[in-house]
């Protein structure tokens, strides 16, 4: 006999099997993901998510300082942004024919562009690292040049093109070869001259914020590197993947400093409302014109999902947003705020070393203390891994206040916060709360903090 077979129904099939979520990971996809969580406690079941929350089955909120790793600019599931997609799916558009021209990926490059004058095109990918890949291939290509410049401990994606430019070794570490890159240290003007010189550099890619520790770039360190590629024919490439579209308090983060116009920006994560994966990427006419240079180049750079209206929707949502809510202005006061309650504390903790950053992009260092008893403890965090006090830091914050926030990259004493950028002075006195309880705790000698500690030692040995 045979068995009836119903139709998909995506709410039966969570109902009946989400709760292997974390046994389904482990055996299906990256396994050691459900590890970590297990290890540092992560292993939360959320139930739905609102705004800047998480919840549980038990109603339990839990603050988001993380956003997706910046994805989740307006928070989570956004009315004008749901509303959008809804529409687009209703309208059952003639999407992805490949000949011919939809009215949304123009529209969204209109409004893209409004905010860069001085750039006049363009193309759209699907992920942050492929507008990275887009602008090293249009920069190669327009110059004729083979060479990249970039900045250590830079991050810009993980394929090859984007890994190449990549200043963390550890992400690069076997997967060589790849493509002609130099490194210099952000703000040496004289190290980018004497690469420049060389007459090989097509461009130089670079953060405003890195990503990395948050760190800013010097002051007029983009507008004198800016100058010094254009006068040997090099172009400026700034990667907004995660500081654009209201992140640092300015709509681009490069537009901190006066006069600095990029040749090529690359947008992504926050323009995709938290639904639709997109990356963009603003370019020079110039540089357009001279890539897609002949109908018989129509297709040289394209994308099979590039431009899809749902993806398309959701931008334009998301910039609809940004200007009618003054998502921008409440990253840039909010930012503010929380950055100044945070540096207030700075001689109040001696494990916390500095603050730093622009909008709500916040980093937090720690660093070595003082006092003979919390200078052997840090030294046996230390002497196991480098980064452990953050995690340590970390953790609680999660587990006894139900706050996620993760450290800034491997073996770094640095906490980011990226929240969504409609926080308010709620969330931050929420995480002030937090924040002050666990430093109280470590500077305290807190038996359950610094045994956490311990586990984490343990596990670093045991993962070398």
């Amino acid at each position: 006999m045979t068995e009836h077979r119903k139709g998909f129904d995506l709410a039966e099939l969570l109902a009946r099997r989400g709760a292997e979520r974390y046994e389904l990971h482990a055996r299906h996809l990256n396994h050691q993901l459900p590890r970590m969580l297990h290890t540092i406690g992560f292993d939360k079941v959320y139930q739905r998510a609102e705004g800047a929350y998480f919840y549980d089955a038990e109603g339990n909120d839990y603050l988001d300082m993380l956003a997706g790793f910046g994805v989740m600019g307006l928070g989570r599931h956004h009315p004008v942004v749901r509303k959008a997609l809804h529409d687009v799916l209703d309208a059952q558009l003639a999407d992805l024919t490949r000949f011919d021209c939809q009215p949304l990926p123009g529209l969204l490059a209109e409004k893209l562009l409004a905010h860069t004058p001085h750039l006049e095109r363009v193309y759209f990918g699907n992920s942050g690292t492929e507008a990275v890949e887009a602008a090293l291939k249009f920069a190669r290509y327009a110059t004729g040049r083979p060479r990249i410049l970039y900045c250590t401990h830079a991050f810009h994606g993980l394929t090859t093109g984007s890994l190449s430019v990549n200043g963390e070794p550890g992400f690069r570490d076997g997967f060589a070869p790849l493509l002609p890159d130099t490194a210099i240290s952000m703000g040496d003007l004289a190290a980018l001259e004497r690469e420049l010189v060389r007459g090989d550099v097509a461009a130089f890619v670079v953060e405003p914020v890195q990503g990395k520790g948050v760190h800013p770039t010097p002051p007029g360190f983009l507008r004198a590197a800016q100058e010094l590629l254009h006068k040997y024919k090099a172009l400026l490439i700034v990667d907004e993947v995660q500081t654009g579209l209201g992140r640092t308090g300015d709509f681009y983060a490069f537009q901190y400093e006066a006069g600095v116009e990029p040749d090529l920006v690359c947008v992504a994560k926050a323009l995709s409302g938290g639904y639709v994966p997109v990356g963009a990427t603003l370019g020079r006419d110039w540089i357009f014109k001279k890539v897609y240079s002949s109908m018989d180049r129509v297709l040289v750079h394209s994308a099979s999902f590039g431009s899809n209206a749902q993806a398309m929707a959701a931008g334009l949502a998301v910039l609809s947003v940004l200007e009618d809510e003054h998502v921008v202005a409440n990253a840039r006061v909010t930012g503010e705020l929380l950055r100044a309650r945070l540096a207030a504390l700075v001689d109040r903790y001696e494990l916390l070393h500095a603050v730093r950053g622009r909008g709500l992009m916040i980093g937090i260092e720690f660093g070595r203390p003082e006092s003979i008893k919390l200078r052997s403890r840090w030294t046996v965090l230390q002497a196991a891994r480098k980064g452990l006090f953050a995690q340590m830091v970390v953790v609680p914050l999660m587990q006894r206040h139900r706050i996620l926030t993760q450290v800034s990259g491997d073996h770094m004493e640095v906490i980011k916060l990226i929240p969504p950028l409609i926080i308010g002075e709620r969330e931050v006195d929420r995480f002030m709360t937090a924040f002050e309880a666990v430093m109280d705790d470590a500077h305290g000698g807190g038996g359950l903090m610094w045994d956490f500690g311990k586990t984490l030692v343990k596990q670093a040995v045991a993962n070398r």
